[in-house]
């Protein structure tokens, strides 16, 4: 009954079994590892304050950035990049909530 067992079989199914199931997660979209130019900076965004009475410029050229309220939080929406989406946060990282809107419905026919 002191029979060894050879562990490095177990071992090596172990690491196929991880790298299988990185590699099923990142072709179904599950997975994204994502690059520099996937990022846009929360640097590039200013909020102008507005006061009453008092004048503000900007730019009559919209931005490439579309945001919508998506389960009551902003998210950002790229139309240069495709599938290049996020959620707006603070220096906290905590997200940016929206009003205004309801959560989106799925239709009922």
């Amino acid at each position: 009954m002191s029979e060894e067992r050879n562990l490095i079989p177990i071992i090596l199914t172990g690491i196929g079994t991880i790298i299988g199931t990185v590699g099923v997660l990142w072709y179904y979209g599950y997975l994204h590892f994502a690059k520099p130019e996937d990022a846009l900076l929360l640097s590039e965004f200013t909020m102008l304050k507005t006061v009453p009475g008092e004048d503000y410029k900007i730019s009559l050229q919209p931005a490439p950035q579309v945001a919508q309220c998506v389960d009551g939080v902003l998210v950002l929406f790229d139309t240069e990049q495709k599938g290049l989406t996020g959620v707006l946060i603070n220096a906290q990282k905590k997200a940016v909530r929206c009003m205004g809107q309801e959560t989106p419905q799925k239709l009922e026919q």
